[in-house]
Formats: structure tokens, C-alpha cells, sequence
């Protein structure tokens, strides 16, 4: 499984963040129109993402809800047909919740900054640095840490969790 560590925090002020992320950015932020659906699953989660403009993926990812930088094992399938899709997992598997999201995407290096804009719950920071191959946990999580403390992440602005357990 791919690897990554993730940490997720509540954004004091969009604008200010966005302008500090891509100032540090290898170029200027993407933004994108994202809809995740969750399924019931015994272990870790599965959703399926579909993104305007892009596609659709699967993605199954496994991590714990602690609130700090963590790290999140995952796999990815691009979807064709995201509407049968949905149905065939739900009437399988069944819903547990619906995310809504303004993203706007900035890659530093082998990090993405998420600066997102969730359907009723505000505005939030994801950085995720994607681990490579034999690249140990304590490296990505200097990177992560790092990269918190420039773009102003304080310590009680972090979340555990997934953006559907907090909209429960």
C-alpha cells in the first residue's frame, strides 16, 4: 500500500493561509470540486471520490483518529463509471456519509496542501507528504511538522478524524 503521513487542522483565515501555501508552492494552487461518498467497511475506510474537473477514484485508506500527524495506508483505483459504482457499493455495502468540498490543491515537494472548503463544517488545512519507497515514518513526519509550523497550524487547531465523522 501506498504510504503517507497526514495531518488535518481547522483554518483560522482562508485567504492569508491560501497566499502563505502557494508562496510556498512549486506553482499556484488548483482548485477542485470534490464529492466523496463513504461505505460501510469492517476495516479502515473506502469512498468513492469524484472530482470536477478529473474523474473518480476509489480509495481505501487505513489510519487512526489521533489528532497529530499520523500516518495513512492507502490504495487508489480510477473509476469509469462513478454513478454504478456508487450504486453497486451501496446497495452492497451501504452509505455511512456524503463529504462535499471546495479543494484547493498546492504541491511542495512530495506534499500536498489541501485547503478545503467543507459543505457544513468550515474551512480546514490538510498537508499530506507521500512517503516513497523505504522512506521512513520520521522523515515525513519532520517534513509535515515543518511545514505546519510555516503555514501557522497551532496545536489546538488540529482534528483527528475523517471530514464524516465530523459532519456526524
Amino acid at each position: 500500500m501506498a504510504r503517507n503521513i497526514e495531518i488535518k487542522a481547522r483554518m483560522r483565515d482562508f485567504s492569508s493561509t491560501k497566499s502563505l501555501a502557494e508562496s510556498l508552492s512549486d506553482g499556484p494552487a488548483v482548485r477542485l470540486k470534490q464529492q466523496d461518498t463513504f461505505y460501510r467497511v469492517p476495516k479502515g475506510r473506502l469512498k468513492l471520490r469524484v472530482v470536477q474537473p478529473g474523474g473518480a477514484e476509489l480509495i481505501y485508506y487505513q489510519r487512526s483518529d489521533r489528532a497529530e500527524p499520523r500516518l495513512s495506508e492507502y490504495l487508489t483505483s480510477k473509476v469509469e463509471d462513478p454513478i454504478s459504482m456508487n450504486q453497486l457499493l451501496s446497495a452492497v455495502l451501504g452509505i455511512t456519509g456524503q463529504v462535499r468540498k471546495e479543494r484547493w490543491l498546492c504541491l511542495v515537494g512530495q506534499t500536498r496542501i489541501h485547503l478545503d472548503r467543507v459543505e457544513g463544517l468550515g474551512d480546514f488545512l490538510e498537508l499530506e507528504c507521500v512517503l516513497q519507497e523505504g522512506e521512513q515514518e520520521s522523515e515525513g513526519l519532520r517534513v509535515v511538522r515543518d511545514l505546519a509550523s510555516k503555514l501557522g497550524i497551532r496545536d489546538e487547531d488540529v482534528v483527528a478524524g475523517a471530514y464524516a465523522d465530523l459532519l456526524r
